[in-house]
């Protein structure tokens, strides 16, 4: 491999018509992905799909050939069964191979239901919710220490927002001023056991995150503008760490995955793979 490889960064865009079809790309792969082992989080995959698409493409510092530079900002997944999403910007990025999406789910893949930090790319283990913020807060610490400049960027979910563990990392992020801190938090308003409202309410959720400390803001998912105004924001404030609170819609570009009453985890029929192809293709 050629040193011009080895160092090339990702190529970042704020054109909103790129980063759109990133995100449609994206979600071919987690149908793809999804249809493999006909069940699983295609929901949380194709609803996250647009912000994934915001963070890798017009935001993340990384070099596809050369995932574990030490220079790289550092996206952490807490939400490890999100891992279909994020395996979907692996692949879209370069980081792992398009190609070995097929093995999602299978026996000796590295690409198991929730992302192991073995992975290429995946900076965390994922899987036991509530953790994904404190080592976060931990590695921006680290980063700081080793003067480097690197952003850690944390995808947590509403549902994480019920954890003890995160809000005292909130705290410890407020209290050491890491302005390199980054939490994205997705508000899809279903978690395993219904809607966050009837399991333990959490809301107005970007109120308590300001009241933590933390530079907030709340916007749509799915709004490419909205996104790359939030981020643009946060460049311009300083001296706090900083949250973006996102509501987004699962299964979002597939309508029957998008209507489903229960779509925290899907099972799907053979025969409805043709329908979600087709609505997602159709889909804006």
């Amino acid at each position: 491999m050629s040193a011009t490889a080895i160092s090339a960064p990702l190529r970042l865009t704020r054109d909103t018509t790129a980063l759109r079809a990133h995100a449609k790309s994206m979600r071919r792969h987690v149908l793809r992905m999804a249809e493999i082992v006909g069940q699983g989080y295609v929901g949380q995959g194709l609803g996250i799909a647009d912000v994934l698409a915001a963070v890798y493409f017009s935001e993340l510092h990384t070099r596809p050939a050369e995932p574990t530079w030490p220079g790289r900002d550092r996206f952490v997944l807490s939400i490890g069964h999100y891992a279909i999403g994020l395996y979907a910007a692996l692949a879209e990025a370069g980081i792992i191979p398009v190609e070995e999406l097929s093995t999602y789910g299978a026996d000796g893949s590295r690409l198991e239901m929730s992302a192991p930090e073995t992975t290429t790319g995946v900076e965390m283990t994922g899987g036991s919710l509530g953790h994904g913020l404190t080592q976060s807060v931990g590695m921006a610490l680290g980063l700081r220490l080793q003067g480097k400049d690197a952003r850690v960027f944390n995808l947590l979910s509403d549902g994480e927002c019920q954890e003890g563990s995160t809000w005292e990392a909130a705290l410890a992020g407020a209290h050491h001023k890491l302005d390199h801190l980054i939490a994205i938090i997705d508000c899809n308003n279903q978690q395993a056991d219904g809607a966050p409202s009837k399991v333990m309410g959490i809301e107005p959720l970007h109120e308590k995150w300001a009241a933590f400390g933390w530079h907030t803001q709340r916007v749509s998912g799915h709004d490419f503008p909205a996104l790359l105004a939030a981020f643009a924001q946060i460049r311009a404030t300083p001296g706090k760490p900083h949250a973006i609170v996102v509501d987004t819609l699962m299964g979002k570009g597939v309508k029957a995955f998008e209507d489903r009453e229960k779509n925290h985890f899907i099972r799907v029929a053979p025969e409805e793979w043709t329908l979600a192809n087709r609505q997602l293709e159709e889909s804006a």
